[in-house]
């Protein structure tokens, strides 16, 4: 799913300590947030560790931020992992604060110089850092400084996203270099409030979000991308059951080995299975993987949501009526063909309250204040969020009335009474 590229380095000398090396073109990614913990956080500098020790706690939460992922990333966790109430940041935690605790522990230089020799990485801090903050986390009392570098990883521009947005624009053709990332660095800096951004890099910060948000629509949630999902979808929910024992938390070991590729080769093996519906389930697989896809595209439509309006009470926040309205909307003769409604959804920008409030700000130069980030106009310009909605099938023969009933729910036309009143 993730795009860092680390390596680790043996090291010759005696100690055979492992040294980070992570390149991003000419740049160190995590370089200006390290300094700017210590230059530019007035107090913080008799609480936080040595600069060394943020480098290489930054770089080991980005290497391992995904770590607890299983076979096609995000959708694992909507269709498996969910039913566990896990999901792949809470394995990952449990991943880095277990088999890997005493490797991390034993980490002790990154390419800038050694942590002090009184110092260990804590595991416990990437845990933290690479978790989306929640309700349920009083147990563990975060330093403030620490506080501060999760913004980094779960904010508005966080490293991962900063860094898979240029690797993805390059690799898919999309532009070679889809947003300023010197200019974002540069103009951002930690406050007392956390990560804050000066109004001058507010147009860079503004290419990056539109950046993601068109890469999100033309790659990410592609239609065929999307057709697939439906397809995986099917075959979860009929099939969990041999993709995995049970809870990846009781079998961590097992689950660590769990890939794209491990399953597909499972998969590949139904076919001489004694059950019978294994053997059909795996003649669905091998389907797939030639992309003999069942659903087809019908048509499409995008709606965006501002920050007055209800996004939970659209019928997109619920594509199983919408599907019963458009089948509402069709000829009775074609009424209960086979349909299935996919709806997309993408944050532009966060808009949320709680635990994951309060991520980022934005520094008002002329007022010399620092402000929430929502408080500039060109932010309040951008919608909080987008959906997607795409109807498919398993052919395109009657798409001309399916896209007049979606149309007729989402065109934002009005029907007329039957009669005078």
């Amino acid at each position: 799913d993730d795009h860092f590229d680390f390596r680790l380095d043996h090291s010759l000398s005696q100690s055979s300590d492992l040294s980070l090396r992570y390149s991003f073109g000419d740049r160190d990614l995590f370089e200006p947030f390290s300094g700017a913990l210590f230059s530019a956080v007035p107090g913080y500098g008799t609480d936080v560790p040595s600069r060394a020790y943020v480098e290489l706690l930054l770089r080991m939460s980005g290497l391992l931020h995904d770590v607890g992922h299983g076979p096609f990333g995000h959708f694992f966790d909507a269709h498996f992992l969910h039913q566990y109430d896990l999901n792949h940041e809470i394995l990952g935690a449990h991943i880095i604060r277990g088999p890997l605790r005493d490797l991390l522990a034993s980490l002790r230089e990154t390419p800038t110089g050694r942590i002090q020799a009184n110092e260990q990485l804590n595991p416990d801090y990437i845990a933290y850092l690479i978790c989306r903050p929640s309700a349920g986390e009083e147990d563990f009392k975060a330093p403030r400084w620490l506080q501060l570098l999760r913004s980094l990883f779960c904010g508005i521009y966080t490293v991962d996203n900063m860094d898979f947005v240029l690797r993805d624009a390059y690799m898919s053709g999309f532009s070679p270099r889809s947003f300023d990332l010197d200019r974002l660095l540069h103009y951002s800096f930690f406050t007392d409030a956390g990560l804050t951004i000066h109004d001058r890099g507010m147009d860079a910060l503004m290419r990056f979000l539109t950046a993601r948000a068109e890469l999100f629509r033309s790659l990410y949630f592609h239609r065929t991308v999307r057709a697939i999902d439906l397809e995986l979808a099917d075959l979860f929910a009929v099939g969990r059951q041999w993709l995995f024992p049970g809870n990846p938390l009781e079998h961590l070991q097992q689950y660590q080995q769990l890939t794209e590729w491990s399953l597909l080769v499972d998969v590949e093996s139904w076919a001489t299975s004694a059950d019978a519906e294994q053997r059909e389930l795996s003649t669905r697989w091998h389907r797939l993987l030639h992309r003999q896809l069942t659903w087809k595209m019908i048509c499409e439509k995008t709606v965006l949501f501002g920050s007055d309006d209800f996004e939970g009470a659209s019928l997109l926040s619920a594509p199983e009526f919408l599907e019963q309205r458009i089948r509402e909307l069709l000829p009775p003769s074609i009424r209960e063909m086979s349909i299935r409604v996919d709806v997309a959804r993408h944050i532009h920008r966060p808009h949320t309250q709680g635990p994951t409030a309060g991520q980022n700000f934005l520094f008002d130069g002329p007022r010399n204040q620092v402000l929430p980030l929502e408080t500039h106009e060109l932010y309040r310009q951008l919608p909080v969020s987008q959906r997607i909605c795409r109807v498919y099938g398993h052919s395109t023969e009657h798409q001309q009335e399916v896209a007049t009933a979606l149309d007729q729910i989402l065109g934002g036309g009005i029907e007329d009474d039957a009669t005078n009143m």
